[in-house]
């Protein structure tokens, strides 16, 4: 009888389910299966298959919306009323993977530039890389898999998925919907297995593309090892800065932050975590901006009422317990929170001026922290918001028009939002970390394109 991991409710760490442990023996027979499929080009899955697949996935989806969503608060920790908006996106989502079907188009190649290409046609058309393999988060235990998997799907490319330990259910209540639809079980599979056997899978040369969306640390190892040939998008993690200018309608901004700061208790990698304003302004900043925390009702994710939720696990609360202690020991004043609940929660906080050398100055938070700091000049922010080997979103908060073209150029990120915040994202525009924080592009119709190759063909006439 195979070994089974228990699935705990992270507020209440009561058990919410099981899921088989997969061991090598069978990742290496799901691997054969997929690699079979794709090198069978007379089995491949035309278009309009693929189409039909995925509307009735998206519409299987609708029907258990709800239950989705309690699912998602239930293993994940995420607020009910986030949760719900979640799953509208995933079935939006399957959805723009639809749409994007229709998009994979090669172009023609014009041949008679020169002498040596003239009496022939060219043209290219877009075919599955191959073999998808796809190592998920547990922040958004749903969408995330949604963007890895169904792109595969529409593209395909047969898939093998490992959810996060801690919410696997998530992603099985996805993958049994995409073989209810009518996808064939070999062409997307779920396995939940442990590091070095996920290793072993990730780096095997059956592996065509790798998508990760995970630590930076794990991420990039992952990365060095795999096989030749094998492509990937890594998608992790960063220190979101927000820029506030002397024009800012602080008032207007406050709710902005709140949410980009403290939703999903700070498990969001564009999360907003390190905000900067002129030394005038910074404690009138930091002060409305802890009245809105301290307004934030916590507690269990699925209470429709809650606001944040608890923190994954409890060794969770430990270490942003002892990153908020280290800074407020550094000289950082505690504006609201600063402190645990209970074995599960933590207080949304707000803290004034950490030390530059504190871990929440340089380190990835992922809870509910947000830290504000005053700066003397524009160039100043800049220059701190930029001083990290993380690069992802980042937010400038200004009435100048000048201001926010001059911030768009001088933040080093892949998006600057401009009286937005960090965390603000569509699932069509291109999601991507600089530097540490990833490599590749996410975003429906970019991993769609990673999942496919161009082939040419030439046409002596």
């Amino acid at each position: 009888m195979s070994e089974e991991i228990e699935v705990v409710n992270p507020f209440t760490l009561e058990s919410v389910g099981a899921v088989a442990l997969d061991t090598w023996n069978d990742i290496d027979m799901i691997l054969t299966a997929a690699r079979d499929l794709y090198l069978d080009r007379t089995g491949w899955l035309p278009a309009f298959k693929r189409i039909e697949i995925l509307k009735e996935a998206a519409r299987l989806m609708s029907e258990q919306a709800e239950d989705l969503a309690m699912l998602i608060a239930s293993e994940g920790g995420k607020p009910l009323v986030d949760a719900r908006v979640e799953v509208a996106r995933a079935i939006d989502g399957v959805g723009l993977c639809i749409h994007e079907i229709g998009q994979m188009t090669g172009r023609e190649i014009p041949m008679d530039l020169t002498a040596a290409g003239a009496g022939r046609i060219a043209f290219t058309q877009r075919e599955p890389i191959g073999v998808v393999v796809a190592a998920s988060a547990f922040n958004h235990p749903l969408n995330l898999i949604v963007h890895q998997v169904a792109p595969a799907v529409a593209t395909g490319c047969p898939a093998i998925v490992k959810p996060a330990m801690d919410t696997p259910l998530s992603c099985k209540a996805f993958v049994d919907i995409l073989h209810q639809a009518g996808l064939p079980t070999d062409w997307c599979r779920m396995v939940v297995c442990n590091n070095n056997v996920a290793e072993k899978m990730i780096t095997d040369p059956r592996v065509s593309f790798f998508s990760f969306i995970g630590s930076a640390r794990v991420g990039w190892m992952l990365r060095s090892k795999l096989a030749p040939g094998t492509r990937c998008a890594l998608e992790h993690g960063g220190a979101a800065p927000v820029i506030v200018d002397d024009s800012a309608d602080i008032d207007a901004m406050i709710p902005l932050l709140t949410k980009g700061g403290f939703y999903h208790s700070g498990q969001v990698c564009v999360s907003v975590q390190r905000v900067f304003a002129p030394s005038g302004m910074a404690a009138e900043v930091a002060d409305k901006l802890a009245e809105a925390a301290a307004a934030l009702t916590v507690g269990d994710a699925r209470d429709p009422d809650v606001d944040c939720g608890p923190l994954i696990r409890p060794g969770e609360v430990d270490r942003v317990e002892e990153w908020v202690n280290e800074a407020v020991k550094g000289g950082a004043r505690v504006m609201t929170g600063g402190k645990r609940i209970g074995d599960t929660t933590f207080a949304p906080t707000v803290l004034l001026n950490p030390p530059p050398d504190a871990r929440v100055s340089h380190q990835e938070i992922f809870g509910p922290v947000v830290c504000v700091y005053e700066y003397e000049t524009l160039n100043d922010a800049y220059t701190a918001s930029n001083d990290l080997p993380y690069a992802f979103q980042a937010a400038v908060f200004t009435k100048s028009l000048d201001t926010a073209m001059q911030a768009i150029q001088h933040l080093d990120a892949t998006a600057v939002m401009v009286n937005d915040h960090t965390a603000f994202r569509v699932d069509w525009m291109p999601f991507a970390g600089r530097r540490q924080s990833g490599y590749n592009t996410g975003g429906i119709g970019y991993t769609m394109h990673d999942m496919t190759q161009d082939k040419m063909a030439v046409i002596r006439l």
